[in-house]
């Protein structure tokens, strides 16, 4: 057996009481086909899919049903076979509450399989095609907030990753399904994390898991056997399953402040994420079900199940046995970064790892907040190394210069601060609101400084169109002169050829008068190109005063004006010496 690798600790952390028992001792049970499935067209961090289907349409289980919108995207696919009934707002499992936009998919009971497209011999496939392959699929990362895996995986060229790290620990209370898919799951896993090496080629693969869950360590070594990838033990602690936390625990590296772990030559993913990846790849199913936690005292049985995704949580809740007349909250995701849900018609979706019906005496409610002691227990706690204290005063002052000073940013929203606060402060909710205020002030300024950009263009772009308007309106005047002067010249020579057929020549006074005019207009083309510079440096001296009437402080206008006076009168100066000269001639 390969040696157990170093690992280091991290800053803060707590120890909270884990209750995953509850959930683990009925393995991974198969949920029931729901009768009507709920398909939100935002399930992962970017921009909503695309519906391509229509309501009363036939389709079949793993069809896509709605196609990615941008890089930043992910499909959604049918999890049955069944009629779309609804394209509509529907109850959404977010901490808003707000409904989302879904299809609403009706199941004939056939449960009938599209055509799939496996990969069986997928290390023949460039890394590029089976990344394609899997963005397809509509992956999205199922151990965190639902980054599209494809994208995750196209790192920048410059970044080369070096060790791929499979994040098995599953940290916070309550939530056991990444256990139960490494005891229920770990060869496919396993092959799962092979088709990711393949497509990254790391130098080593390290697979974390915390010590609290000795099944799964063993089904995975046993998964692993020989092939290149270590599975390391770590102490239980929350949150190391957090990813810049896992990555300090498992190589010793720090992500910078406002980075990636690409940049540090690290990638990351869950084993549910690699799960995915071996469906996808190996088996051409998409994504379209998950290992969910059902847990909580108000469940008479509490258990891990493979749902479809789409269920609704009602359904689910029954199947775990609700004893709706106990429970007092009901939470998706565990006690510590989980959110409340308001409505259990909600479906789950790619990010759904666990749903906690919890009871008054296991989810009370939050005494009221006291007045901060200055203890510093919440900096002590934090594993990000913050000060949760003064991020707390600038978040209710509303200084977000300072928040952001502060490295508001790399908080992780843990929790933990507020969870050993003695003044039960909630911390996190001041967080997440100071972030959504200057994502929000950011947001507007950069339109701000779009719409400024746009409208400099523009007066730049209308400007050249003058100058160019004037230019050719001054050569239009000189041809037509010089046509006036051409036709001139040819009729009065035309005249004098006829006076000298009917008359005897006799002298002729010089008509001075013509002469001169023909002098006048008929340039040459050094002169034009004189008149047209004169013309243009003209142009210049009048648009920089307009600019400086209307700018009467600006500088720069004021030290431009000598200098254009200057150019414009040696190119006037140069014209008229040239049409002087004409004359005398």
């Amino acid at each position: 057996m390969t040696a157990q690798p170093r690992i280091w600790d991290i800053p803060g952390g707590i120890h909270p009481p884990q209750n995953k028992h509850q959930s683990t001792a009925r393995g991974l049970e198969q949920m029931p086909l729901p009768a009507r499935l709920v398909l939100p067209l935002l399930q992962h961090i970017g921009n909503r899919a695309v519906p391509v289907v229509q309501i009363g349409e036939r389709v079949l289980k793993g069809q896509l049903i709605a196609e990615a919108n941008g890089p930043l995207s992910c499909p959604v696919h049918a999890p049955t076979s069944g009629i779309v009934r609804a394209i509509e707002a529907a109850p959404y499992p977010h901490a808003s509450g707000l409904d989302e936009l879904a299809i609403i998919l009706e199941s004939d009971e056939q449960d009938e399989w599209t055509e799939l497209r496996p990969l069986p011999d997928y290390r023949d496939e460039q890394p590029l095609d089976l990344l394609d392959h899997i963005r397809a699929a509509g992956i999205s990362g199922l151990g965190g907030a639902g980054f599209p895996t494809a994208v995750k995986l196209a790192s920048r060229p410059d970044h080369h990753i070096d060790t791929l790290i499979i994040n098995g620990t599953e940290c916070e209370p309550y939530i056991t399904a990444d256990d139960m898919t490494m005891r229920h799951r770990a060869p496919q896993t396993v092959a799962g994390i092979e088709v990711l090496m393949h497509i990254l080629k790391p130098d080593q693969v390290l697979i974390g898991i915390e010590d609290n869950k000795p099944e799964a360590i063993a089904a995975m070594r046993e998964a692993v056997g020989e092939r290149p990838m270590q599975v390391v033990v770590i102490p239980t602690k929350y949150p190391s399953g957090g990813e810049k936390q896992l990555i300090q625990i498992l190589t010793g590296k720090e992500v910078p402040s406002g980075g990636l772990p690409a940049e540090i030559g690290i990638l990351c993913q869950n084993v549910g994420t690699a799960l995915a990846v071996h469906d996808a790849v190996l088996l051409g199913r998409p994504l379209i079900s998950r290992i969910t936690t059902l847990t909580g005292a108000a469940l008479e049985r509490p258990t891990n199940v493979e749902a479809l995704i789409g269920t609704p949580i009602a359904d689910l809740l029954a199947f775990a046995g609700l004893r709706q007349d106990c429970l007092y909250r009901l939470v998706m995701g565990g006690p510590m970064m989980g959110f409340t849900l308001l409505d259990s018609s909600a479906p789950i979706i790619k990010t759904s790892n666990c749903l906690l019906a919890g009871t008054i005496e296991e989810l009370p409610p939050p005494p009221p907040a006291l007045p901060c002691i200055r203890c510093g227990l919440c900096a002590e706690a934090c594993p990000a190394e913050l000060l949760p204290q003064q991020l707390h005063w600038f978040a209710m002052g509303k200084d977000y210069e300072q928040l952001q000073r502060q490295n508001l940013f790399d908080c992780i929203e843990c929790g933990a601060c507020a969870y050993v606060c003695p003044s039960s402060i909630p911390l996190v909710q001041y967080f997440r609101a100071g972030k959504a205020e200057i994502r929000g002030i950011e947001l507007q300024q950069s339109r701000a400084e779009h719409s400024r950009q746009r409208f400099e263009q523009r007066q730049e772009r209308l400007e050249r169109e003058a100058e160019q308007r004037e230019l050719e309106r001054q050569a239009r005047a000189e041809k037509a002169a010089r046509a006036k002067a051409a036709r001139e010249a040819q009729a009065a020579q035309q005249q004098t050829e006829q006076s000298e057929q009917t008359t005897e020549p006799k002298p002729a006074e010089p008509d001075l008068a013509r002469i001169q005019s023909r002098k006048v207009t008929t340039l040459s083309a050094e002169q034009k190109q004189l008149k047209i510079a004169a013309a243009t440096a003209r142009m210049a001296l009048q648009r920089a005063q307009k600019q400086l009437a209307a700018n009467p402080d600006n500088a720069d206008l004021q030290a431009q004006i000598p200098t254009l006076e200057q150019a414009f009168a040696q190119a006037q100066q140069a014209f008229d010496a040239q049409m002087s000269d004409q004359e005398k001639q």
